[in-house]
């Protein structure tokens, strides 16, 4: 097909014929025909000499995460009889989230059946998908009369999750929120059995061990084990105006991140709800949650139902919402279960006072948890390749 400079060639073709026909001007005729033949061998060029190829893409990491930069490598191979002239690959960038742009790679002319390599980065600024494609392999002849394009390859999808800090989950009785659990702990009564020890003041006189004693010079009281943190519950509000701005809703989606990869790499039986009736859980919850973070937009949907879980040991539940007073965050709190523990992370207004921190920037997000956990500095988490 013609570009715009070829069009006006072929414009100029004819208005040079058809004024050197009123006035019988030779020379205009000369011109005319001199538009028309640079038009007519413009488009043999580029029909003759067009690339016949077929791409295909290798993206890693798989999964990128907010901040980190690709890479997309194309192999090709090009199926066309005779060798191809030089030509450009031309790939467009589409985000969820962001700025749209075009990937234009110049290739060398390729011989027949040849293979060839070339790729580009591809950064992420923010989460989102990326969509690539579709691929096409564009030449123009040397004047830029003509130009003609095939498709190369069709389209990708490339998901950019949300960035997550990689924060310690609580012990037993470090921090308040240690703390909490260890009484939680206490009241539910002693785990299984560990061993046996010498009594000291202050023991129980229903934990000695009668036997035991009887063949020692000393009492022995029996020793269990306390049921430590097995369960870890993110739950992420994402309905219309539940956090107040664009900002506290991506602050949101960030703790989320953070909370269940943090859980998973800690070996916490873990489990994300959110709206839309999301509910994951199982081996691949961290894989699936930054896939559903990637895209995941204020939505009127419902939750999935909270109620009361069944497991061993403690359970942790954390809503992540803008406000103690959020829908979310009461269903949470009115869900009697002596075994769980519920704490709220606020992305819009101070939350006050009990188990809960603040999530108004980032910062103060990790700021508070680790203070809350007992725990020192966290650090982002690798990107997963």
């Amino acid at each position: 097909m013609l570009t715009r400079q070829g069009f006006v060639l072929l414009v100029a073709g004819v208005v040079a014929v058809a004024i050197g026909r009123v006035f019988g001007v030779i020379e205009l005729f000369v011109i005319g025909a001199g538009c028309f033949a640079a038009v007519v061998a413009a488009l043999a060029y580029v029909n003759l000499r067009r690339p016949r190829i077929e791409a295909t893409r290798w993206i890693h990491p798989a999964v990128l995460v907010a901040g980190d930069t690709g890479r997309v490598d194309l192999h090709l191979h090009h199926r066309g009889s005779i060798r191809s002239a030089a030509f450009v690959l031309c790939e467009s960038v589409r985000r969820t989230m962001g700025a749209d742009h075009a990937a234009r790679l110049p290739i060398d002319p390729m011989a027949r059946d040849q293979h060839s390599t070339t790729g580009y980065s591809l950064p992420s600024a923010v989460r989102g998908v990326i969509v690539l494609g579709p691929l096409e392999a564009e030449l123009r002849d040397p004047l830029g009369i003509a130009r003609t394009a095939g498709l190369a390859a069709g389209t990708d999808e490339v998901v950019v999750a949300p960035r997550a800090f990689a924060l310690d989950m609580p012990q037993l009785g470090q921090g308040a929120l240690g703390n909490a659990l260890l009484d939680k702990a206490r009241r539910l009564g002693p785990g299984e059995f560990h061993g046996l020890r010498e009594y000291v003041d202050g023991d129980e006189p229903r934990s000695i061990h009668w036997r035991a004693s009887a063949r020692s010079d000393a009492l022995m009281v029996k020793e269990y084990t306390i049921e430590g943190l097995h369960r870890c519950t993110v739950v992420f509000d994402a309905s219309p105006g539940a956090h107040g701005d664009a900002a506290a809703f991506e602050r949101g989606v960030t703790a989320a991140a953070s909370l269940v990869s943090s859980a998973v790499r800690s070996g916490l039986s873990t489990r994300f709800v959110t709206s839309g009736g999301i509910d994951l859980r199982g081996p691949e919850v961290g894989v699936h949650t930054s896939r559903v973070l990637a895209r995941i937009e204020p939505s009127a949907a419902p939750m999935a139902v909270l109620d009361r879980e069944t497991g061993d040991g403690l359970g942790l539940t954390v809503v992540i919402t803008g406000s103690p007073d959020g829908p979310a965050w009461r269903t949470a709190r009115s869900i009697v279960d002596p075994t769980v523990t519920a704490l709220l992370v606020a992305t819009h207004e101070a939350p006050g006072g009990g188990l809960s921190i603040s999530a108004r920037s980032d910062e103060e997000f990790v700021r508070s948890w680790q203070t809350l956990a007992g725990r020192g500095r966290v650090d982002l988490m690798e990107s997963a390749s």
